[in-house]
């Protein structure tokens, strides 16, 4: 549950990054970009940007109403929008530094990916790696228990086996791709289209609760 809030909070602080929302919009964006099966909820969401706000990452912004133009609304309750403040920058900057192992773990590497474009090459380079020696592992597992079971089990667990060695396969190639853009130094203005990645629905999916 910590990544999970640790990739929440990022990716609340890198969609605020890019203008002032209110909550209604951000729960949009965020479901949109962790769009491959997590659904976020209110219920999780406010208390993310209740602890922005007391860590004082987040500010309400009194300038904007939910039409996001100057004044009051009539007759209607205005939704609070929330902008970034300096040190919520810092903060994030500092988030898209990290490549260390949470940087490239299953609950944490997509945010990181969706921010790559504010991300510097080396620090890219080392969470694609990072990611891919992770992924590589687990298919030598996977690969191992196959060999073990396969005369075992049926063949819809079989079926079902085979698929998420299939799936993790094509991540690692997707993977290998990205690596050689950054290395060759074209970086992310080459960087394979969105549908070429594995879809996430062929991977294991977690809602956000």
């Amino acid at each position: 549950m910590a990544k999970r809030g640790a990739a929440l909070d990022m990716a609340v602080l890198g969609l605020l990054h890019e203008a002032p929302m209110h909550g209604y919009e951000l729960r949009k964006r965020v479901n949109a970009l962790l769009g491959w099966g997590r659904v976020l909820s209110y219920g999780t969401l406010y208390p993310c940007l209740k602890q922005l706000l007391r860590n004082g990452l987040i500010a309400p912004d009194t300038t904007q109403t939910l039409s996001g133009s100057p004044g009051g609304i009539t007759g209607r309750r205005a939704r609070i929008v929330y902008k970034l403040t300096a040190e919520g920058k810092e903060h994030f900057a500092q988030l898209l530094a990290q490549s260390g192992p949470s940087s490239w773990d299953d609950d944490t590497f997509d945010v990181h990916f969706a921010f790559f474009a504010r991300t510097d090459a080396q620090t890219r380079v080392r969470i694609l790696e990072g990611r891919r020696n992770r992924l590589e592992e687990r298919l030598e597992g996977v690969r191992v228990a196959l060999a073990r079971t396969r005369e075992r089990v049926d063949k819809y667990t079989l079926a079902l086996q085979q698929h998420g060695l299939e799936s993790v396969e094509r991540e690692v190639r997707w993977l290998n791709e990205l690596i050689d853009t950054e290395r060759s130094g074209a970086g992310h203005d080459a960087v394979a289209p969105p549908r070429s990645r594995p879809r996430r629905s062929q991977r294991r999916q977690h809602p956000i609760k």
